[in-house]
């Protein structure tokens, strides 16, 4: 029994043998110095207040990126709702080339009212018959009190 024992611990090990990994040597992992990794990590490191200091500086950045972004999203709404074409300028999806390139966003605004004619904008316009009319003439209310009229 011994022996069925031994050749199992045999087997076991064979195996473990062949899934493990060979260890490199420094030369061979890509550290020809053979210098300990820890001594690398300690020149790669900086002064908290360093740190610091860029960091603020790099959210100063994404704020500002970030306005840009704010604003140029508000130029696109407003050069579209300036054509008077849609409904709702923020129907248009937004892109940049659309406010370099006026001829883009034409474009892309008769793609859109193509595709759903609803988002059009449905304000009346000219003379509808409806509201304050322009008068034909001069109204003289003298001469209507003496019954002539003028016209």
């Amino acid at each position: 029994m011994t022996d069925t024992h031994e050749s199992a611990e045999a087997e076991a090990a064979e195996d473990t043998d062949e899934t493990s990994t060979p260890e490199l040597s420094d030369s061979e992992s890509g550290n020809p110095e053979g210098s300990d990794l820890k001594s690398d990590q300690d020149a790669d490191t900086f002064t908290r207040d360093y740190v610091e200091n860029l960091r603020q500086e790099n959210g100063k950045y994404r704020q500002r990126a970030q306005r840009a972004d704010e604003l140029a999203h508000r130029l696109h709404t407003e050069l579209v709702r300036a054509t008077g074409r849609l409904a709702d300028p923020t129907d248009l999806e937004f892109d940049e080339d659309h406010i370099a390139d006026t001829a883009k966003m034409i474009e892309a605004i008769d793609d859109l009212l193509t595709r759903k004619p609803h988002l059009a904008n449905r304000r009346p316009a000219g003379d509808i018959g409806q509201g304050l009319s322009p008068s034909a003439g001069t109204v003289d209310l003298a001469a209507i009190l003496r019954g002539k009229t003028t016209g």
